[in-house]
């Protein structure tokens, strides 16, 4: 993959986060058995947005902040005012406010360290600070379309579980507003 390098590229959120920790993980990650240089792992580093997580992750349900990690980097997508990139870069599993949880093994790379910032910088451009959206443009979108292009693999449902059941509620609320617009006109016509 061949993208032009931008040098202008950086989002306003590394520095805010520069020198913070959320938490620290003890364990280290395992190396898939095909490993090899040329083909690198990718993460998803999946962290707890609120405590209540503990208590209903156990029923398939939590609300999830995530980030994929490559070549000892973390790359996520959050919220800010400016219409400029949103994404932004932290230390693997270290990312500010938010609870470690678990990284998951998504897939693996061929790209080297170059190529992927080259690809996430250009990749970036569609995910502004100002065009996040929490049920339709958040993390754990930006976390889906990184790992399908670099690994062909999709993140895991549950990390999204929060974003897919407000989208239901949002269709059910919103056909059925239509419905009850539909009726109201065909009121009128009789």
């Amino acid at each position: 993959m061949e993208f032009e390098s931008k040098k202008k590229w950086k989002s306003v959120l590394p520095r805010l986060f520069k020198n913070k920790s959320a938490s620290r993980c003890f364990f280290p990650k395992v190396k898939p058995a095909t490993f090899s240089p040329s083909c690198t792992p990718v993460y998803l580093n999946v962290y707890d947005l609120t405590p209540v997580n503990g208590y209903i992750y156990w029923a398939g349900l939590g609300i999830f902040h995530s980030g994929v990690e490559v070549h000892g980097v973390e790359y996520a997508f959050g919220a800010h005012d400016y219409p400029t990139s949103g994404v932004f870069e932290v230390e693997p599993r270290q990312c500010p406010g938010f609870k470690f949880k678990k990284s998951i093994f998504i897939g693996t790379t061929s790209l080297d360290p170059h190529q992927v910032r080259d690809f996430v910088e250009h990749y970036s451009e569609r995910y502004n600070g100002d065009t996040y959206h929490l049920i339709v443009k958040n993390c754990n979108h930006f976390c889906d379309d990184i790992c399908q292009k670099l690994t062909g693999k999709c993140i895991p449902r549950w990390v999204q579980c929060a974003t897919a059941f407000f989208q239901k509620a949002l269709k059910l609320q919103l056909s059925g507003m239509i419905q009850i617009m539909n009726r109201k006109i065909v009121r009128r016509r009789d």
